[in-house]
């Protein structure tokens, strides 16, 4: 059973573009269904992790904004970080999935049974991943993937109570 879901920012949860203002600020886009569907993870007892390789004020709020259990910005060795919460949750590689995009999130994907990437991909972290997304980052990958969780593990029911 998936306990853990772990997002990366830029290219899963946003479509990849860092705007930055003349004032110097950086503006990303975030998916609101993406947002209700971690939102609703969350609501069942479940946790989520951001491990992101940037470091951005936008994301803190979202993660404050979403209540998610863990942001960690700035990470080189992101399956380091993994492996410590992993530990701290006192979890199994099977009861994470991870969802990653590009070569700095390879590492990670590898160390869980349940890897997930956005349509839009890099190739060269496909050999790691075993399950592609219809979706693009920041285009709603992030609600597939966890759709994709909640039906495979029987808790579709369970998803949609918080809702009905």
């Amino acid at each position: 059973m998936i306990e853990l879901i772990v997002l990366d920012v830029d290219g899963c949860m946003t479509d990849g573009s860092i705007i930055h203002t003349s004032n110097g600020d950086e503006i990303k886009s975030f998916n609101v269904k993406d947002g209700l569907a971690i939102a609703t993870w969350i609501k069942m007892g479940k946790k989520v992790a951001i491990i992101t390789g940037r470091n951005s004020k936008v994301v803190e709020k979202r993660a404050e904004e979403l209540k998610v259990n863990y942001l960690y910005q700035g990470v080189d060795k992101k399956d380091v970080v993994l492996k410590e919460i992993v530990a701290k949750e006192g979890l199994n590689f099977n009861q994470v999935a991870v969802i990653g995009d590009d070569l700095n999130d390879y590492k990670m994907l590898s160390l869980v049974d349940m890897a997930f990437a956005p349509s839009d991909s890099s190739n060269l972290i496909h050999d790691v991943v075993n399950i592609f997304l219809n979706r693009a980052g920041g285009k709603g990958a992030i609600r597939e993937m966890i759709e994709h969780i909640v039906r495979k593990e029987n808790l579709l029911s369970e998803f949609l109570s918080h809702w009905r």
